[in-house]
């Protein structure tokens, strides 16, 4: 069928990233509210609805939109749920809607006391009528013959009756469901030109177009016109060839019919926008991080793999669900470093994880990033430990590092793709002032970029068909782009499960440009963001704006590269507001292992008295942290293996516990876009809140963000948003500290001290009594 021009304007559609480029992120379970301006030339009243199905599919699924702005009725809104892991499309299609605009125009005559509507009564039947062939037409004969009544009610009713049936609700279902839509408009990502579809009407008539060549299957819609180098079409440069001269001698009549000039095909498939659904744990997961050579806690010897499950079973204690190592492949020897990141490595010390590649270990793969490190045991051992972990109900997340040390086999068998300098030696990596002698970093533009795209991307594909699906990506910043678009499209068109982080912890537009690339996590500026306004700002943008869509921010306070100042100098109440602050602003987080621990010993600490002037202590933690610290650990596991006692005295565990129950037990606590930042009138008070849509789970969070001084603060209540009587007395149960109050009206006090710096309260409302005892839900 030829497409008409579009009867109905649809634009400023949201969400759409990018102008539709890039697809919009989502969840299993989750909904997308679609938004949009839709209006059309005069009176007609509108209609419109959002469609959706799954990439490939041909019937969508539909759902009327609902008009939300009651002053210039422009502005529609549609909800639609996803429940697979898949690619879905989605678009609006609307159209002026004869019968509702026949039944506002009638009512306004019949309103306004105008007695001769015969022609309008006849109008309207006809309508229905129409509604009735096509209910007919899709097999429905129930609907089909009840509207076959409704007409002639119609037909035959006095104007009040009509007027009055038009209005009920079984009529206004029934022509809901079977609208004329045979001029309506569907919004897509590439409209055809109007000027091509109104050059259709100058197109090879019927039987022209059936004696032209049939066209392929799967070649898309296909719409015909002329083009300027066709007989009815514009002159054009075909036409300016010098033509071959007739010779009048040889010239001869034609002997049969003259062939139609074959049409010229304008080959048209339709693109949408797109969502992309992850698995849940795309959506709601607390990782837990630690190098298996260290999982003993020993100094003096390395673990093996088969050493692990005493620590995955703690982090699992403790709540966790993804359990992520750093890179567990080959270490190279040469240029290896030492402890503290000295350039001298002593005898017997293991190198960096990150100087990727050995191969002269005599591994199975040739010692790159499809082997394990020896040391840690075998690949079998590897597969032993993923089932291990899957049996507990967890994963396990690999670093996926690009980093080839000076002994990767890549380096042997591929040296064109790295640096050179002038004098034709590879480069190592540099940062200046930092140098890094021990990583050759690649080079993605080199002659044969293509092979190399295609190994790195076999690499991972290689550790899903090891059962791995998660993926932490190294300085994803310093690679294009385009790659990682690449790669992450075709791993995931082979594994749709696969969940890729990023640490990019680089510019803002560098961040966001990798997240609509494919990454389906990205580390953030949480680790820098400890004042009250910085922390409003920042995850205020993350949540209330566009770019909640597409990236979905992991909070990690701590990581082996990052001990900020806060914690260094905050000590333990530092580590249980930075824990809860992780826990509860974002459905996803992580920690290193020792932040349990508490440990805070790092790298050229400043002689800095943070208690005495805590305002601007936070002002340089987010702005000029280099004058407090290096934010570097002392005796880096980077570098060494790390003794440790799991249970030393002072450390937190038992509030991470509890934070992660929290966490799964509360579904306001699991969703990204509910966050709203809430009054309070302390400058070193932080005040949020969480609510489900149904308001059957609300949480108030309040945390101090002053290690060393009690703080109160005078909280507003938002109980407008609660959908309660305000006056009415509810409960605030504290789920941290297991205690409850009872507070009533808008204005509450709050005191916070180091060692209990923070509430999680779920608000409770009162649903009856009994004799002695009050009930709240």
């Amino acid at each position: 069928m030829i497409p008409r021009p579009p009867s109905t304007v649809i634009e400023s559609i949201s969400p759409l990233i990018e102008g539709g480029r890039y697809p919009v992120k989502r969840a299993v379970g989750e909904d997308i509210m679609v938004e949009a301006d839709v209006f059309k030339d005069g009176h007609d009243v509108v209609s419109a609805l959002l469609k959706w199905r799954k990439k490939g599919q041909s019937r969508w699924n539909e759902t009327p939109m609902q008009c939300i702005d009651p002053y210039n009725k422009d502005h529609w809104r549609g909800v639609f749920s996803v429940f697979e892991n898949a690619v879905y499309e989605y678009t609006i299609e609307a159209w002026g809607d004869s019968f509702r605009s026949w039944q506002h125009e009638f009512q306004v005559k019949f309103e306004a006391g105008q007695e001769d509507l015969t022609s309008e009564i006849l109008e309207g039947a006809s309508f229905v009528a129409r509604a009735a062939r096509q209910a007919q037409d899709q097999g429905q004969k129930r609907d089909a013959e009840r509207l076959v009544v409704v007409a002639d009610k119609i037909r035959e009713g006095t104007p009040e009756t009509v007027n009055a049936l038009a209005h009920t609700p079984e009529v206004e279902a029934l022509m809901t469901a079977y609208a004329d839509r045979s001029e309506s408009t569907e919004y897509l990502l590439n409209p055809p030109p109007v000027a091509k579809l109104i050059e259709l009407s100058n197109s090879p008539t019927a039987e022209e177009n059936a004696a032209a060549p049939k066209r392929k299957a799967g070649t898309g819609n296909v719409i015909t016109f002329p083009t300027e180098s066709s007989p009815t079409g514009k002159k054009g440069a075909a036409s300016k060839k010098k033509k071959a001269a007739i010779d009048p001698k040889t010239a001869t009549e034609p002997t049969g019919p003259i062939e139609p000039a074959e049409p010229v095909e304008f080959h048209f498939t339709p693109r949408y926008p797109l969502v992309h659904v992850d698995r849940p744990r795309a959506n709601f997961a607390q990782w837990y991080e630690f190098f298996p050579r260290s999982a003993e806690g020993r100094g003096d010897k390395g673990s093996t793999f088969r050493d692990c499950l005493p620590r995955v079973d703690d982090a699992r204690a403790m709540g966790f669900d993804v359990i992520y190592f750093p890179p567990v492949h080959p270490v190279g020897i040469t240029a290896r470093k030492g402890k503290n990141n000295s350039v001298t490595c002593q005898p017997g010390e293991p190198g960096v994880p990150y100087a990727i590649g050995n191969r002269h270990q005599g591994c199975p793969n040739g010692g790159g990033h499809k082997d394990v490190a020896p040391e840690l045991g075998t690949l079998e051992d590897f597969d032993w430990l993923v089932k291990e972990i899957h049996a507990r109900g967890m994963e396990l997340a690999l670093d996926f590092a690009l980093n080839c040390s000076p002994d990767h086999p890549y380096v042997h068998e591929h040296p064109d793709w790295f640096y050179k300098r002038p004098d034709g030696t590879i480069k190592y990596a540099e940062n200046p002032p930092k140098k890094y002698q021990d990583v050759y970093p690649l080079n993605y533009h080199n002659a044969d970029w293509r092979t190399l795209w295609d190994e790195l991307t076999s690499v991972i594909e290689f550790w899903c068909e090891h059962g791995v699906r998660i993926f932490r990506v190294d300085n994803p910043h310093t690679k294009p782009v385009a790659f990682w678009e690449y790669l992450i499209s075709r791993v995931q068109s082979r594994f749709p499960d696969t969940i890729f982080l990023s640490e990019a912890f680089t510019r803002s537009k560098m961040m966001k440009a990798l997240a609509k690339a494919g990454f389906t996590h990205s580390y953030t500026y949480f680790t820098w963001r400890n004042t009250k306004k910085g922390l409003t700002d920042y995850f205020t943008e993350l949540t209330q704006t566009e770019c909640s869509d597409y990236m979905r921010p992991n909070l990690w306070p701590n990581t082996p590269d990052i001990l900020p100042s806060f914690l260094q100098f905050g000590g333990r109440p530092a580590f249980i507001t930075r824990a809860v602050l992780a826990a509860t602003l974002a459905p996803l987080y992580g920690i290193y292992s020792g932040f349990e621990l508490c440990e805070n010993a790092g790298i050229d600490k400043k002689p800095w008295d943070a208690a005495a002037a805590v305002q601007h202590f936070l002002h340089l933690c987010d702005n000029d942290y280099k004058q407090l610290a290096k934010e570097e650990y002392l005796d880096s596991e980077k570098y060494q293996w790390k003794e440790r006692d799991w249970n030393a005295p002072g450390n937190i565990k038992h509030i991470i516990t509890r934070l992660n129950r929290i966490r799964r037990e509360n579904r306001a606590l699991q969703q990204l876009r509910n966050l709203r930042f809430q009054r309070t009138e302390n400058d070193l008070v932080l005040y949020y809140s969480k609510m489900t849509a149904a308001r059957d789970n609300i949480i108030l969070v309040v945390v101090s963000l002053d290690p060393f001084h009690f703080q109160d603060a005078f909280i507003d209540v938002p109980v407008d948003q609660f959908g309660w009587v305000e006056d009415q007395t509810y409960q605030v149960h504290d789920l941290l500290n297991d205690e409850r109050y009872l507070w009533s009206g808008r204005r509450n006090f709050v005191r916070l001290h180091p060692d209990k710096p923070a509430h999680i309260f779920r608000v409770r409302r009162k649903t009856h009594s009994e004799k002695d005892f009050d009930y709240y839900l």
